[in-house]
């Protein structure tokens, strides 16, 4: 039996508040910039990639402890610029004592609402932005997501989000 999507954030004051916050390429030694807002169901990511340096901005949320072992994937409702973002789920998984993340992409267009399913088989884990052999996702324990820009493209970035959801 096919499960309905599970909100897990509408950005609504109903919805649980994930304590999102900026990491960009200056924990690197790169000028890239980026931030958020929250407001009217929705968080608004902005900024400017420098590919002299890291070339990325992302957005984090709070630890999270979410088990979504039942489910395909990530279910994201968005407005694009046009350009290839980076869906990024944290878990318990560790390489070399140091956290693995995911990450997926996915493409946008510009000025247009779409939605993306990425299943949890097309993350790919890294450590510090390098791919590693494994180990494969547990959508059973996922602490953290995130969204960055890193399409090694310089310029202005605005992209809309309105939900994201387990299908």
């Amino acid at each position: 039996m096919d499960l309905p999507p599970l909100l897990i954030t509408d950005f609504t004051s109903s919805s649980a508040n994930l304590a999102w916050y900026v990491v960009n390429d200056n924990v690197m030694g790169g000028q890239s910039d980026g931030d958020f807002k929250l407001e009217k169901g929705q968080l608004t990511f902005t900024g400017r990639t420098n590919t002299n340096g890291g070339g990325f901005s992302s957005i984090r949320t709070k630890t999270l402890q979410l088990d979504l072992s039942s489910y395909e994937g990530v279910q994201l409702h968005f407005r694009g610029d046009g350009r290839r973002y980076t869906w990024r789920l944290a878990t318990t998984a560790r390489w070399r004592g140091e956290q693995v993340s995911y990450w997926a992409d996915f493409e946008t267009s510009d000025g247009t609402w779409s939605t993306v399913n990425i299943p949890f088989a097309s993350f790919v884990p890294r450590y510090r932005g390098n791919q590693l052999d494994g180990p494969d996702i547990d959508a059973g324990q996922i602490t953290g997501m995130g969204l960055m820009i890193y399409d090694n493209k310089d310029g202005v970035f605005e992209f809309h989000l309105a939900s994201i959801r387990a299908y």
